[in-house]
């Protein structure tokens, strides 16, 4: 797995909850929903937790598929949080929409849906490390 940093800032001026932020060479901003004190001009945390899951999924799932030489696919993953407390798990919805794939081709993909390394991450979650200069 490549290494990955990602940097958030929020400035003294800006409004309630907007952070600008930097993941890799990509500014992106987040925010919370009006209803949480935000100005919604971003998603949420937890929205960038669920979009690197469904990413992940996705460009796993094209790249398996080119190397077996499978029929080109479109792919769409969805995902959100179900549940709360400690009750909560994460329900992600797969489709593949290709031409002549059978079951057993469909039946491995949802095993690599499985074993991706967001996937992965996020049920064994890490260790944090933290330094408060």
């Amino acid at each position: 797995m490549s290494s990955s940093q990602a940097t958030a800032r929020i400035g003294q001026a800006d409004p309630n909850y907007l952070v600008h932020l930097q993941a890799g060479t990509h500014p992106l901003v987040g925010d919370e929903s009006a209803g949480l004190g935000g100005t919604d001009q971003g998603p949420p945390p937890f929205g960038f937790v669920l979009s690197g899951l469904v990413s992940c999924t996705a460009i796993t799932l094209k790249m398996y598929m080119e190397r077996k030489q499978w029929p080109a696919a479109e792919i769409e993953v969805t995902a959100v949080f179900q549940g709360k407390d400690e009750a909560r798990f994460i329900r992600r919805e797969v489709r593949v929409s290709a031409a002549g794939l059978g079951e057993a081709e469909r039946k491995r993909l949802a095993e690599i849906c499985e074993r991706t390394p967001v996937t992965l991450f996020l049920k064994a979650a890490s260790r944090i490390e933290t330094t408060l200069v």
